[in-house]
Order: C-alpha cells, then sequence, then structure tokens
C-alpha cells in the first residue's frame, strides 16, 4: 500500500519539486498540496493523508501553528517540518505542537523518502544539523536521581541516539544490533517514561536535559 502524502508549502517552485519527486517515487502517493496553512487545516481532516510535509515559514498562520491545529484535528496524521534554518527554537516549538520529524529543505530525495518511511514506522527523524542543533542546547549529562535511572545503560544509549536523530535502522547499525532489537529496546523505554511515541520520549529527554542548573 502506497504510503499517502500532502505538502504544505508556499513557494510553487519547491512546492512543484517535492510533488513530482513524490509521485515518481515507487509507494508514495502526494495527494494533495497546499499553499497556506489555512488551506491545509480547512480540507487535510476531510482527506487525511499519513503524511504532511509543512514549511515551517508560510505566509498567515506559522507552520508550528498548523501543526498544532492538525495535532487536534487529525491525530492520525503525522508531520515532517521543512525549513531553510537551524532554528533550535523552532525545532522545539514544532516538536511540542506534535510534528513527527524536522528536516532541512536540502535534504536529498532518498533522506527525505527514507525519513518519511521512519516516521510511518513511528520514528522521529532530524537532518543531522538540526539534531546537533539541538544536542548541543543539551549537553551535560543527565543528573542522578532523575527518572533516567530506570532505564538500563543500553536503553539511556539508544534513547541518547533517538533525541540526536538517528533512523532506527541507523542505531540498528551503530550498535551493532538487529532493528527487531532495538525496536525491543525502544518500546522498553516508552513504558519506563510512560510516554506513547519516539518525539514524546525525546522531548521529555530533552526537558530533563534542559530543567537541570547550569
Amino acid at each position: 500500500m502506497n504510503v499517502k502524502l500532502s505538502i504544505v508549502e508556499d513557494k510553487a517552485g519547491f512546492r512543484t519539486s517535492l510533488m513530482q519527486m513524490l509521485s515518481n517515487a515507487s509507494g508514495y502517493e502526494c495527494l494533495k498540496t497546499y499553499g497556506t496553512a489555512e488551506e491545509a487545516l480547512r480540507d487535510i481532516p476531510k482527506h487525511p493523508p499519513d503524511v504532511v510535509l509543512m514549511d515551517i515559514n508560510l505566509p498567515g498562520m506559522s507552520g508550528v501553528e498548523c501543526v498544532r491545529h492538525l495535532h487536534t484535528a487529525a491525530p492520525q496524521v503525522r508531520v515532517i517540518m521543512l525549513t531553510v534554518h537551524e532554528n533550535t527554537e523552532n525545532i522545539y516549538a514544532a516538536l511540542k505542537a506534535g510534528a513527527s520529524g524536522y528536516l532541512l529543505k536540502r535534504t536529498s530525495p532518498a533522506k527525505l523518502l527514507e525519513a518519511i518511511q521512519d516516521v510511518v514506522d513511528g520514528g522521529a527523524p532530524m537532518s543531522s544539523a538540526i539534531a546537533r542543533k539541538v544536542v548541543q542546547s543539551f549537553q551535560d549529562p543527565a543528573p542522578t536521581g532523575t527518572k533516567w535511572e530506570n532505564l538500563s545503560s543500553r536503553e539511556q544509549e539508544v534513547l541518547d541516539m533517538l533525541a540526536k536523530g538517528y533512523l532506527y535502522k541507523e542505531i540498528s547499525d551503530q550498535l551493532h544490533l538487529g532493528l527487531g532489537t532495538i525496536k525491543t529496546y525502544i518500546r522498553r523505554i516508552y513504558e519506563k517514561l510512560h510516554v506513547q511515541s519516539r518525539t514524546e520520549a525525546v522531548l521529555k529527554y530533552l526537558g530533563q536535559e534542559n530543567s537541570k542548573p547550569r
């Protein structure tokens, strides 16, 4: 079954390029494109795709606000933010609003398709440059006596890699473990942190890191 996508992007040239790339990719189907958040909010809940590619800087309502409203109106729809800028504040705001991933617009078509599949599988991909920006904001190790003590050392290692934007397969390759094993670790992390998704786990992790005194 094809992965169904919609695009919210105000730049007509980039919107058309994305649509053509997705239409030519095997296993993917571009349902609709929108030039504004307002258009998207009126239509997407009626015709929900699996994944929305969302520009963060839109005329009128911003992409972050659009995600927040979509998260309520169509919670089953996963959103990947697309941006030119590596702005940590925008990244965190988008993830808090309900975005499942955050990529730079210069991401290659192959990497974008890989990220879309990762989101469908429950992941939360980030461009490596964006992941570095986020991690730089939370460099200190977690303080002792926190919820992270409930995680095994391997689970903490996996969670740290999730926060850095690694795809599941990349974590599997880096740790020389099977993909099924990695998914088992991630399921245990969710249970111990009392979260339902990778995005929630990463936000809780980054929020805990940011809450300690500097």
